[in-house]
């Protein structure tokens, strides 16, 4: 199996937080840095994700394919009624 190569990060954490990551390191029995490494690579991910769905809604405000805000308004307060609106397209 090829070594990835690696780089050290240093960052300050507050206390409580960083005890959290020894505790939970410690009932999974890993180390903190594979901890560590399992926490940002979940951020990063959330991150790209976060990204490119706003890229994909800017898009699609580009392309005009927008619903008004007072139709979804509409069919939000209508939920609640006996007759609700059909979904707004």
């Amino acid at each position: 199996m090829a070594q990835t190569e690696t780089k050290v990060l240093t960052a300050h954490v507050p206390r409580p937080l960083a005890e959290k990551v020894d505790l939970m390191a410690a009932r999974l029995e890993r180390s903190r840095g594979w901890i560590m490494k399992q926490a940002l690579a979940a951020w990063i991910d959330q991150e790209e994700e976060r990204s490119r769905l706003t890229r994909e809604a800017l898009a699609d405000v580009d392309g005009a394919c927008v619903i008004d805000h007072q139709a979804v308004q509409a069919w939000a307060d209508s939920l609640e009624t006996d007759t609700p609106l059909p979904l707004p397209r």
